[in-house]
């Protein structure tokens, strides 16, 4: 069996994001996997686990510049036999990474490709579902809990907090909800197989030869504007006719909405 898990490296959003020039700066920013990739790799590897390890190989796709390795090495070190990173230049197309990605994934026949449900970095979930449009494939999204039986998928999926259970056969996508699992964390010995794996790296004369040209953007990211300062709120004390009064008075006298 072949797991895919298609996996993105953004910056950790727990750190304070600066905005120059109309753009995130990436300096002294801390790069991670994308938080709901790491689910989708941690139930890959649950799957192999619970299958006794033997007869499924794991491989982690990642699309970006030659700092995405990081990533890939992270999913090796978490158990990933071997990664793939896709160069082509225009990251932020999630059209052009699409095309990338199920053009590269396609000759490896996966039974089962994982993503997570969307990148944290620009809140988009679209590149796993135009994937599996791309591959024909079966597409479950927001997953909560999966299970094989044979060449079958049953999953749980999150359907604005009410739990929602499908069926499809295999081949088929998947993308990762938060509560999927528990990640684990990569150990030292992981660690160091890691340096071992393979990590091909496909460019764009590859990508060619595969019938994939450098495509015209679908979409530009033109500028992106920190949020702009609010004034401080204001806390109404007193018991509740008195706050209501004064709620009104503000709106009509500051406010202006009265």
């Amino acid at each position: 069996m072949n797991i895919v898990v298609l996996v993105k490296q953004t910056f950790d959003t727990e750190e304070k994001i600066v905005v120059r020039g109309g753009q995130v700066s990436s300096e002294g920013v801390k790069l991670i996997v994308n938080p709901y990739d790491e689910y989708a790799l941690e139930e890959a590897l649950r799957i192999r686990e619970r299958a006794g390890g033997g007869g499924i190989s794991i491989t982690a796709v990642a699309c970006g510049p030659e700092q995405s390795a990081e990533a890939l090495r992270t999913a090796l070190a978490m158990g990933a036999d071997e990664a793939i990173r896709i160069e082509i230049g225009s990251e932020d197309d999630s059209a052009a990474v699409a095309a990338a990605v199920a053009a590269v994934i396609q000759p490896l026949a996966p039974d089962l490709v994982l993503a997570g449900l969307f990148a944290v970095d620009t809140g988009s979930g679209s590149v796993a579902l135009q994937v599996a449009q791309r591959l024909g494939l079966p597409h479950v999204s927001a997953a909560v809990k999966l299970d094989l039986a044979g060449g079958t998928l049953v999953a749980e999926r999150d359907a604005e907090g009410d739990a929602v259970t499908v069926e499809v056969p295999l081949p088929a996508l998947v993308t990762a909800q938060q509560g999927l699992n528990e990640p684990r964390y990569p150990s030292l010995p992981g660690i160091m197989k890691a340096k071992r794996k393979p990590l091909r790296v496909v460019n764009r004369s590859e990508l060619a030869g595969l019938g994939v040209d450098t495509p015209s953007p679908k979409a530009v990211r033109a500028t992106v504007d920190a949020a702009a300062a609010r004034a401080a709120g204001k806390r109404i004390a007193g018991d509740p006719a008195v706050q209501a009064a004064e709620l009104v008075r503000l709106l009509h006298d500051e406010a202006k909405v009265l």
